[in-house]
């Protein structure tokens, strides 16, 4: 059984190493056959960083790495100098530390093919490494994270933009040295706006949301059982499930992201961790999400029924900086949100936003409970809901919502009904359940669905009455799609001067 690629982003480790490897080569053979430049954002462990060094690896001319790979015999494998920028290796806490660490890895990179750089400027700096190398060959250039400076400072509207004026200065010398250049390859978290880092760079062709590259970065579903079948074997005896369960599990966890609205893939980070420690965690989320988060969402006041409220337009994601874009905007960049359809009206299109999976939803939930109300008592409020799901205690679920309404401040509460299904659906996400908002059926939308063993639906009201939100239930036939199930439905009414339920029942279909 081949090893687990965990953290390994290099390709040479990767294919030497006998380590699991999905063949992305055919999408990379489409990329570099064009020249064209090349932007491509993903969210943070999606193998940004192993795509770079695929491409450096392809560009070395390194044929022998790539046999049994589909670009193996339709590459010339000729090799070209290759200039490699990661913003992982600056540090930006001042402006003199950025310039100096984009300084350096220039001089880093001259020194491997024996060029001393005369300039002590980092922008003419790159200027003078790419003339150098391009007397021989075109040179190609790859750059990952290339925004990290502006992402670290995201909650530092003034630091950010002065980082970005930096970057701007730098990035530049690639457009202006393009009769110097084979092929440039730049990827990140974020995408850029016409007049941010790359206004001079209009000749990239940014293809993060193009279809035809949706599945470029992640795990598909076919590649997920076709080349982890030993480890879901083992894995499904080890936890007692078939492997049909498991596969099941396993998509409802980790997979949902979609770049393209249609087409979804796994994190390829959450799958690997999973097969090595057998048992459902948010390994992608817990494995570093950006420290500026919880400050980010408080500063906002982020709500669930903000961010998916409204689809959103490809043109959004390149209208404003991303310290200044729509919460909605960036948390799809970052990867907590993703595109769950799309939303035509004529000849536009629409992506309809929500979170990826159970693994995602969980744990930003969570944040938001604490960020948004104060509420620290996360892991308990988990533990308590779940026994009381796989009890069929739904009044005790009821219960423990009131408990923590009752535990934020009164100034904190809204008398809109948005903001109650929002903060309950918000606290059922927090517990890990697979749960939904405004799910779809043919008559209308139910306020919220939890879909775990049994089904609970639920309708809430503020100031009318839960049989009122029963009935709505009832008559719009929320459980119709559920048939065939044990289900549960349940109507609660909100007491807008209690700021709490005060009123709910509960019926078996």
């Amino acid at each position: 059984m081949k090893k687990l690629p965990i953290g390994v982003q290099d390709y040479k480790k990767i294919k030497e190493g006998n380590y699991t490897y999905i063949d992305k080569t055919k999408y990379i053979l489409d990329l570099i056959s064009s020249e064209a430049p090349i932007f491509l954002s993903r969210p943070r462990r999606f193998g940004k960083s192993l795509t770079v060094s695929t491409l450096y690896y392809l560009f070395k001319g390194k044929k022998d790495l790539f046999k049994g790979t589909y670009i193996y015999d339709k590459w010339e494998f000729k090799e070209y100098p290759v200039i490699r920028i990661s913003l992982l290796d600056t540090t930006n806490d001042t402006e003199e530390e950025l310039k100096d660490g984009l300084l350096r890895i220039i001089k880093r990179e001259a020194k491997k093919y024996g060029i001393n750089i005369e300039s002590d400027h980092y922008k003419y700096a790159f200027d003078e490494l790419i003339f150098e190398l391009s007397r021989k060959e075109r040179v190609v250039i790859l750059v990952d994270e290339y925004e990290k400076p502006i992402l670290d400072n995201i909650n530092n509207k003034e630091k950010a933009e002065r980082y970005r004026e930096i970057l701007r200065n730098f990035y530049v010398s690639i457009k202006s040295n393009d009769e110097y250049i084979k092929f440039v390859f730049m990827t990140g978290i974020t995408k850029f706006t016409k007049t941010g880092v790359f206004s001079a760079l209009n000749n990239l062709n940014d293809i993060s949301l193009n279809k035809k590259y949706a599945q470029m970065l992640g795990y598909t579903q076919e590649e997920l059982e076709s080349n982890f079948k030993e480890h879901i074997k083992e894995t499904a005896v080890e936890m007692k499930m078939e492997e049909k369960e498991l596969l099941k599990n396993l998509k409802m966890y980790y997979n949902g992201f979609s770049f393209d609205g249609e087409d979804s893939v796994y994190n390829p980070f959450s799958i690997l961790r999973f097969f090595n420690e057998r048992k459902f965690q948010n390994y992608w989320f817990e494995s570093g999400s950006p420290s500026f988060l919880y400050e980010y969402i408080k500063g906002k006041k982020i709500r669930y029924e903000d961010l998916v409220k409204y689809p959103v337009s490809e043109l959004d994601f390149s209208t404003r900086e991303i310290e200044e874009a729509n919460a909605s905007i960036f948390f799809t960049q970052a990867g907590y949100l993703t595109f769950k359809g799309i939303k035509r009206l004529g000849l536009r299109e629409k992506y309809i936003l929500d979170y990826p999976n159970i693994e995602v939803k969980n744990s930003f939930s969570k944040i938001i409970l604490e960020a948004n109300y104060g509420i620290r008592e996360t892991e308990q409020i988990e533990t308590t809901i779940y026994e009381r799901i796989y009890e069929k205690d739904i009044e005790g679920i009821i219960k423990e919502i009131k408990r923590i309404i009752s535990a934020i401040p009164y100034n904190l509460h809204k008398k809109e009904e948005s903001y109650y299904h929002s903060l309950i659906y918000t606290i059922l996400a927090s517990a890990g359940l697979n749960v939904t908002a405004e799910e779809l059926t043919n008559l209308g939308r139910s306020d919220i669905v939890i879909e775990e063993d049994i089904i609970y639906i639920m309708e809430i009201k503020i100031d009318k009455s839960a049989e009122k939100a029963l009935t709505q239930i009832k008559e719009m036939k929320y459980y119709e799609k559920y048939k065939g199930k044990e289900i549960y439905i349940v109507g609660i009414n909100i007491n807008s001067e209690k700021r709490n339920i005060d009123e709910y029942k509960i019926e078996k279909i």
